[in-house]
């Protein structure tokens, strides 16, 4: 069964930079539309970065734009979410999703039909 597996979570400081790494395990996944959302506590889960399957259309929320970078390696089957100047509000579980049934992404949970476990992202202040 295909999976999404996240992983480069951790304890920052304010100002530094994490990257998240998202790998699809099954090549059925072929780089499938991904996104990355995230969920803080109490809150609810909320759009972060988007790429699509093919051309590299990428979007994100207002909160990250210009400073957080999504990007692919196809060989890899792979999502990358660069985090630079992180602030205390990104602290959040960080998921992974995709939908390997379309080409463009989009902004929208329900959209995606597959999804990884998640990896903490705390940020201290």
């Amino acid at each position: 069964q295909a999976q999404l597996v996240e992983s480069g979570g951790g304890l920052v400081q304010a100002g530094d930079s994490l990257r998240l790494s998202c790998a699809a395990s099954s090549r059925a996944f072929n780089n499938p539309s991904m996104a990355w959302f995230r969920q803080a506590p109490g809150k609810e889960r909320e759009f972060v970065a988007a790429i699509d399957s093919i051309g590299g259309r990428t979007s994100y929320a207002d909160s990250v734009k210009d400073r957080f970078t999504i990007s692919r390696v196809y060989a890899k089957n792979t999502v990358y979410l660069q985090m630079n100047s992180l602030k205390a509000e990104d602290t959040a579980v960080y998921y992974c999703a995709a939908n390997p049934n379309r080409d463009r992404s989009a902004t929208s949970p329900a959209y995606y039909n597959y999804w990884g476990r998640g990896t903490q992202v705390t940020v201290s202040s």
